[in-house]
Parts: structure tokens; C-alpha cells; sequence
């Protein structure tokens, strides 16, 4: 899922031109650049320019070229020209999508920049993951990058570091460990051991920096990789060709040489969804978001490794969202807040000549708009679906608490806390207002 991309023109002799145009290069000549970014549900969200307009990407390791979602209402001023119609095929069970190829771009991220960029415009409003992260969402972006530099991404700090890989130099690391990469349609992969049902099994996944989930794994019954029973099934995400369905469940372990994570989140896709992913010959699955946030990271492509080191999010607990509701942000609703508004009043003291001040309060309001948040997925036989609510309620209040005061995953994480602790929401159904309360509830029972 979620890439942002930074591109600004700039004038260079042609020399350089000639000699650059087909790689990102740095502006500046301290061969490196740093990049904040933000973490939006285990994605990394970060400002690029295309063509001169500051947009906002996610960073894709598993996406070979720069993608551009939903620009309808901005393409005059990205001059995307120079286009062939095309058709992709992603991540879900719809037919393929329409795509336009577009040649001669300019890409900037920070101080590294590119010219003659080709990237796809995709002219469909369901492909906005806008909604689904709650921060604009422009495009994507993975190997056109990060085959350029030594790309350090610090997920405890939250920055990208661009270095010349001709002057980048390693730092001796005793509690790191170093990855051979292997590669397949400029996509990384990277080997691990999942311990399921007690049984150590080797797996080669892809490297998805736009997954937010742990771990994905392909189920296959001759390599020992399957849910068994203690699953659920859930809603998993959206890709490319529409939405992804599969069971959800835990694995006693997954290891990556010296470190160990226990009792880790797996999902296993429905195998309609992910036909052509399953098709590359020993893929097993993908690591994505909720591992990978766990260290901080160093790709180094034109070696074919990766060095992990573990940060402060490594023993941060595996959970699952134990309500059952899915939610993304729904345009705008119209808030009405009171507050009081003091004014002074003279008033003479009895039997004095002094006069002393008194305060009268009126109510006053203030009407602002602010995000809406609506259900678009409800797992079947969960608490919130079993209390009524249903898919188009508009959350207005959590826990007393109005829900335009925080973000999409801050309320995100209500659904995450204890098994049996109570939720009371308010939403608005089709303009009446409605209360619901459930009890969280462990999903595997």
C-alpha cells in the first residue's frame, strides 16, 4: 500500500544531464540526505516532488516503478504527458486495472533527483488509500530509489537517509545482522524461519515496505505452512485489483538468524487474491510493516543485502484488533463546539464608592469542520457486529470522547486494548444518532 515522491526542476548543464538522467543523483555534495517521514500504520508516508508538486508518497519495496493514484484534480500542474494506455495487475481478484504510462518525468526527494522518470497514472477513485490511512495518499514509489543509494531507514527516529553508495561506508555493528538479498522483478526477498505448530520451517519472503501487516504466508500443505484451526477470517487490505479476504492467526515464532519474535500476527490470503504473487517459483509469503518497524535498516541493493539492527519497537507486543471494525476517514462533518465566554461587568460595592468587577459566562459555540470516520468493514460474528453497529455508521464518540479530536489510528488503537474492556461509541447512522456498547473480545474465540 501506501509512497511519497518529491520532484522539482532544476537547471544543469547538459553535461550532467547526459551523464544522470537515467539515475537519482544528490544536489548537494556531502554524498547523503536525510528524509523525515511519517509512520502511519507501520507505512512509511514522506513529502516528493513530481514535476515541480510537492505530493506525498509511500515507500514500496514490493513496486518496480513510481505509481501515481488520483491525481485528477491536480494533472494540470504535474504536466503528466508523453502517455501509452497500459493495464496492471496487483493484489486482489478484479480484472486488471487501466494505467498510463507516462515517459520524461521529474522526480525529486529531498535533495536527490531524477530526470526522465517514467511512472503510471491510475485515473481510479477506488484505488485512494487516502481514506484508508486518514493522510493524503498520492503514489507509491520502492526500486527506482533505493537501486541508486545505500538507503539507511531509521523507523525508531523516523528518517529515510539517501547515501552515494561510491562513498558510503559501513560502521562496525556487534548487534547487527547482515541479509543476502535476492531479487526478482527489482523486487527484494529475504529468507527467515517461521515456527508453526511447533515445526521450524524456511520460508523466502518479499521485502514489503508497503504491507502493514507482520507477516503474509502462501498456504501450502507440502512445505507445512497452514493455519490449521486456530484462525479467523478477516479483511486484510486493499492492492492494486481490489480488496484482499483471508484468515488471520499466529505463529509460535518467526526468526531472522539471532532474533527471535514470539507469538507473531500471520495472515494467510485467500489464494484467489494473490494469484500472480504466488506464481514466482519458492515465494513463500512477504515481510512487511510490523516487522520491519521493529529495526532500524540499511539496504544496500547494488551489494544484495540488508542489515537489520533492533530498536526500541522490537518486544512491542503482536495484537489484533479485538472489535471487529474496520474504518477509514469519510470526507468531513460539521462540529459545534461550546465554550464559555467571560465578560467583564462593572458593579459598585454596597456603602463604597469603589467599583469592583464582576464576570458574567455566556455560552458561545464554534462551528468547524472536522474528519469523519465510517465503518467500511465489520467482521462477521464480532462484538461490534453482534451490538448492531453496522458498514456506514459515522463514529462521532469513543469512550466519551469526540472522535475529530483524534486521528484514524489513535482511535484505531481503542480496538487494540485488553480482552473485555469495554467500548461505548456514538455514530451516526443516515442522520439519527445512535449509541452501542461491546465488551473487546479475544478474535480466536
Amino acid at each position: 500500500m501506501k509512497k511519497t515522491i518529491s520532484i522539482l526542476f532544476f537547471c544543469l548543464c547538459c553535461f550532467n544531464i547526459a551523464l544522470t538522467q537515467s539515475h537519482f543523483f544528490l544536489l548537494n555534495n556531502k554524498g547523503k540526505d536525510k528524509i523525515k517521514f511519517k509512520l502511519i500504520n507501520n507505512l512509511i508516508v514522506f513529502p516528493v516532488e513530481v514535476n515541480g508538486v510537492e505530493l506525498s508518497f509511500l515507500l514500496d519495496t514490493g513496486v518496480s516503478k513510481p505509481i501515481i493514484f488520483n491525481i485528477l484534480n491536480i494533472s494540470d500542474s504535474l504536466k503528466v504527458n508523453n502517455t501509452k494506455t497500459i493495464y496492471l495487475r496487483g493484489l486482489g481478484s478484479q480484472d486488471k486495472i487501466e494505467a498510463l504510462k507516462s515517459k520524461d518525468n521529474t522526480i525529486k526527494i529531498g535533495n536527490a533527483i531524477k530526470f526522465n522518470q517514467d511512472l503510471y497514472a491510475i485515473y481510479n477513485a477506488d484505488l485512494d488509500f487516502t481514506p484508508k490511512l486518514g493522510v493524503p495518499i498520492h503514489g507509491i514509489i520502492g526500486y527506482d530509489v533505493l537501486k541508486d543509494f545505500i538507503v539507511e531507514i531509521n523507523y525508531s527516529k523516523r528518517f529515510l537517509r539517501l547515501n552515494n553508495p561510491n562513498t558510503f561506508i559501513y560502521k562496525d555493528c556487534k548487534n547487527c545482522e547482515v541479509f543476502n538479498l535476492e531479487f526478482h522483478n527489482n523486487k527484494p526477498y529475504m529468507y527467515g524461519m517461521a515456527t508453526i505448530n511447533a515445526k521450524n520451517v524456511p520460508v523466502k519472503l518479499l521485502i514489503d515496505s508497503g504491507g502493514s501487516d507482520a507477516i503474509w504466508l502462501f498456504e501450502d500443505s507440502s512445505d507445512s505452512i497452514s493455519s490449521g484451526n486456530n484462525y479467523f477470517n478477516d479483511f486484510l487490505g486493499h492492492g492494486l485489483n481490489g480488496s484482499v479476504y483471508g484468515k488471520r492467526s499466529k505463529i509460535d515464532r518467526f526468526t531472522l538468524k539471532d532474533f527471535k519474535m514470539k507469538n507473531v500476527n500471520v495472515a494467510y490470503p485467500d489464494e484467489s487474491a494473490i494469484y500472480l504473487a504466488n506464481t514466482m517459483k519458492g515465494r513463500n509469503g512477504s515481510v512487511s510493516g510490523n516487522i520491519l518497524k521493529r529495526f532500524n535498516i540499511i539496504l544496500d541493493y547494488r551489494r544484495a543485502k540488508i542489515t537489520l539492527k533492533k530498536n526500541g519497537n522490537f518486544k512491542k507486543r503482536f495484537s489484533y484488533d479485538k472489535s471487529g471494525i474496520s474504518l477509514q476517514y469519510n470526507g468531513y462533518r460539521v462540529v459545534k463546539t461550546r465554550y464559555k465566554d467571560y465578560s467583564t461587568k462593572a458593579q459598585q460595592s454596597s456603602g463604597s464608592n469603589d467599583v469592583a468587577p464582576s464576570y458574567v459566562a455566556s455560552n458561545t459555540y464554534e462551528v468547524s469542520l472536522k474528519p469523519a470516520f465510517a465503518i467500511v468493514e465489520l467482521r462477521k460474528g464480532s462484538p461490534a457486529e453482534k451490538a448492531g453497529l453496522l458498514i456506514g455508521d459515522v463514529i462521532l464518540n469513543i469512550n466519551g470522547k469526540g472522535t475529530h479530536n483524534f486521528t484514524l489510528q489513535q482511535i484505531t488503537h481503542f480496538f487494540h486494548d485488553e480482552v473485555g474492556k469495554t467500548v461505548k461509541l456514538l455514530v451516526d447512522r443516515n442522520g439519527s444518532k445512535k449509541t452501542f456498547k461491546f465488551r473487546l473480545k479475544n478474535p480466536f474465540e
